[in-house]
């Protein structure tokens, strides 16, 4: 379900309602009992809830943690030469 905002038109007030997509409008605000609420026009919010959408979702094994693992500069391997280097014939 979205998140919408609304603003009192007579008192000024802000306020976040979580409705359904078909829900009227909410029109009384909570704050002065006034019929001035209306609805702002703002980025769409919503809310997960309950279990899913996580990053370890649909990976399994050491895929765990992609995104990080992406981020994190890889170690320098050791070398297995001498100090003076290694000769290849």
């Amino acid at each position: 379900m979205p998140i919408y905002e609304y603003q009192c038109q007579s008192c000024g007030h802000e306020h976040e309602a979580l409705q359904k997509l078909g829900a009227d409008p909410l029109v009384i605000c909570p704050a002065c009992t006034k019929p001035e609420l209306m609805k702002k026009i703002s980025a769409a919010g919503f809310r997960l809830k309950g279990n899913g959408w996580y990053e370890t979702d649909f990976k399994s094994g050491a895929k765990k943690n992609v995104a990080g693992e992406a981020s994190v500069p890889s170690k320098p391997k050791a070398s297995s030469c001498p100090a003076g280097g290694c000769k290849s014939d």
